[in-house]
């Protein structure tokens, strides 16, 4: 071979060797991104997602034929991720929240022209729950005097057996006691939360309508009297 030649070929491959490996990164399957960033050595990485080892380096996006694209951003830590991630969170749900009030800013204005309505409301929603409680104070009444009615009948039976129907006539007036007193405890728990209800739309009503604050008095049950006594005068 001559040697001119032969000096060609040599210089050629010489050539070869002395390119570095890095110099025409290859796009990997995966992602559809090329990646790019210096180790602490100083080697070159190319990845086709953003490499957990470059935390807080110099990352550079590449295109498919190898050209920078996003130079020199870092990635984000999974610290930085996970609060990302969270203030996203935040923020949709403060959407959700401001949906949800204007929706019931709206739903109150449609259901009220004015504060006096608000009030009026009130006194009828209050009136039938106090209406519910007179009727299950007098129902109570009427149980406690049929109590000692039976308490004395039941007297006669006590050296001997009780005839089943006494028993269960009192096992039924003491049931028709448990409800009415329940039913008055229900009660007087609605007239507090409607009191509640209605002075929290009467606030809003105003802030909305940036009217004047006015408190109206809440309306309070009467107490109720275990004596068959009291119950029967009211």
């Amino acid at each position: 071979m001559p040697r001119l030649v032969r000096f060609a070929l040599t210089l050629a491959c010489a050539l070869v060797l002395a390119a570095p490996a890095t110099a025409q990164p290859q796009q990997q399957q995966g992602t559809g991104k090329l990646y790019r960033y210096v180790d602490d050595k100083g080697r070159v990485h190319y990845l086709d997602r953003p490499p957990t080892e470059a935390a807080g380096r110099p990352l550079d996006q590449l295109n498919r034929q190898g050209a920078t694209v996003r130079p020199g951003e870092k990635p984000l830590t999974p610290e930085q991720l996970a609060e990302r991630e969270a203030e996203k969170r935040r923020a949709q749900e403060e959407a959700i929240r401001m949906r949800e009030e204007a929706r019931k800013n709206q739903a109150l204005l449609d259901t009220y022209s004015t504060e006096k309505d608000i009030d009026e409301a009130r006194a009828r929603a209050l009136a039938n729950a106090n209406e519910a409680i007179r009727e299950s104070r007098q129902r109570l009444g009427e149980a406690l005097k049929r109590q000692e009615k039976l308490k004395a009948e039941a007297e006669f039976y006590e050296k001997r057996p009780m005839p089943q129907q006494l028993k269960q006539e009192m096992q039924n007036n003491e049931r028709e006691i448990a409800i009415q007193r329940e039913n008055i405890e229900k009660k007087e728990g609605e007239i507090t939360a409607l009191n509640a209800k209605y002075d929290s739309d009467k606030r809003r009503y105003q802030e909305i309508t940036k009217a004047a604050p006015k408190t109206a008095a809440p309306v309070a049950a009467q107490p109720v009297s275990a004596h068959p006594a009291a119950a029967s005068k009211r």
